[in-house]
């Protein structure tokens, strides 16, 4: 049983690095270019470009964690880099993912608005409530820090970082619930405003934009959707699936396997960092070299 238990954490350590590894680099590269486009690129702010920007800067946060997370794993209970610091990483590495979260369901609502209600978008929408919004976001999910800081109990020198929370974390219903509640809630509202959006777009399509622009515009929200399930889904499910496990709601008899799905679909969901700055990379690329083509045929 003991060499079955070394051989699953052998396997996941690996799957973090094979994961973490490129995902960091990937990712670090898309989101900085995405944000230089937005920087240089870009003439004019617009409530889009903003969610960008704390998108990216959520996201950029989170992938420092990740060398981190590997070593973590790594030194599985001989953690020796401070208790304090430990909780500063691990506080990043949750509260921005979630923050990420948030973010992403602002965009789709922001599009969503902007197609599915043209005519009421101008009251709903400007720079200043998007920056608003986002420093809500930000503001908010920064609560959360104090949740991190007791992940492994009050009072104690953390030994290993980023697992093996205190019993009393996986008993906690209230966060329990506002995590789930905050994932299932965007999905179900991004999922809606996808859905009317894409129905919205088929309805106006004419048979000039049929191959272009709205067609673009369907597979960039059905691209950030997908992602958003693939990349978040199993890790809430095996998180749900963990804590009634761990509250002795329901009952198996692999528990501690159940345990490396959980890291092992956590650091799957962390991939979305990756996809976040080459998705919008390619919008931004995109968007800027329609705006160069409308000049130069206003020019001629």
């Amino acid at each position: 049983m003991n060499d079955t238990r070394a051989n699953i954490s052998v396997t996941v350590e690996l799957f973090q690095f094979i994961m973490y590894a490129p995902t960091f680099t990937l990712g670090l590269l898309f989101n900085m270019m995405a944000l230089s486009f937005l920087f240089f690129k870009v003439k004019k702010l617009t409530e889009s470009t903003v969610y960008m920007i704390a998108l990216i800067f959520l996201d950029t946060l989170l992938l420092f964690t990740f060398p981190f997370k590997i070593i973590s794993y790594h030194l599985q209970d001989n953690w020796n880099l401070g208790s304090v610091f430990c909780s500063a990483l691990e506080s990043l590495y949750f509260v921005n993912m979630y923050g990420s979260i948030l973010i992403s369901l602002c965009i789709c609502v922001d599009r969503y608005i902007t197609i599915r209600h043209p005519f009421t978008a101008p009251t709903l929408r400007s720079t200043k409530k998007a920056a608003m919004v986002c420093a809500v976001i930000c503001l908010g999910t920064s609560v959360g820090t104090v949740s991190t800081f007791q992940l492994h109990g009050e009072g104690h020198n953390i030994s290993s970082c980023f697992h093996s929370f205190s019993k009393s974390t996986w008993e906690n219903a209230g966060l329990f619930s506002a995590l789930e509640t905050t994932f299932f809630g965007s999905m179900a509202a991004m999922t809606f405003c996808t859905v009317q959006t894409i129905r919205c777009l088929r309805k106006h399509r004419t048979s000039d934009n049929a191959r272009t622009h709205t067609t673009r515009a369907e597979k960039i929200v059905v691209t950030n959707l997908v992602a958003f399930l693939v990349c978040f889904t199993p890790y809430h499910v095996a998180y749900f699936v963990y804590f009634l496990v761990k509250n002795n709601i329901i009952h198996i008899s692999f528990q501690q396997v159940l345990r490396d799905i959980v890291q092992v679909t956590l650091c799957w969901a962390n991939l979305n960092c990756c996809l976040d700055g080459v998705c919008y990379y390619f919008v931004l690329k995109e968007s800027v070299e329609d705006t160069l083509q409308k000049s130069r045929k206003l020019a001629t």
